[in-house]
């Protein structure tokens, strides 16, 4: 049987467990598509405020025509008319995320396995970390 759902005055690490155990019992697809969708809206909104970001740090502000100070949300702008102009280089930077998520998952299909492995091995060889990790979770 699945917990209640959330409500308003649901501390937020109860949330966040409610959500993984939700997630944990969707099937594989869906689990998959979950998380390549949120690759892709990291890669469509995330993704050009950090290319605006760095390139305002290194190379100087965004110049927008004869607009000096156009800001992220020029760029944004300029982003997505790349992409509906289709634009390879756009697309490149919009599907990044997806791509090289999809290429660790190709070269690494059972990482998860050796996570697991990892964290229990550590357990073996520091037990002291497992118990104090499992402190702090209990601890208010």
């Amino acid at each position: 049987m699945s917990p209640p759902p959330p409500t308003e005055g649901t501390a937020p690490l109860e949330r966040l467990a409610h959500l993984r155990d939700t997630y944990g019992a969707l099937p594989r697809v869906q689990r998959e598509l979950v998380i390549f969708g949120l690759a892709l809206l990291f890669g469509l909104i995330v993704m050009p405020f950090l290319i605006w970001y760095a390139g305002s740090r290194v190379l100087g502000p965004y110049l927008h025509g004869q607009n000096a100070h156009a800001g992220p949300f020029a760029l944004v702008a300029d982003f997505f008319l790349g992409l509906v102009h289709g634009s390879a280089v756009f697309w490149a930077v919009a599907l990044g995320p997806a791509v090289i998520l999809l290429l660790i998952r190709l070269r690494a299909p059972h990482l998860g396995q050796y996570i697991h492995s990892a964290m229990a091995s550590a357990a073996r060889v520091a037990p002291w970390a497992a118990s104090r990790q499992a402190r702090s979770r209990s601890s208010p």
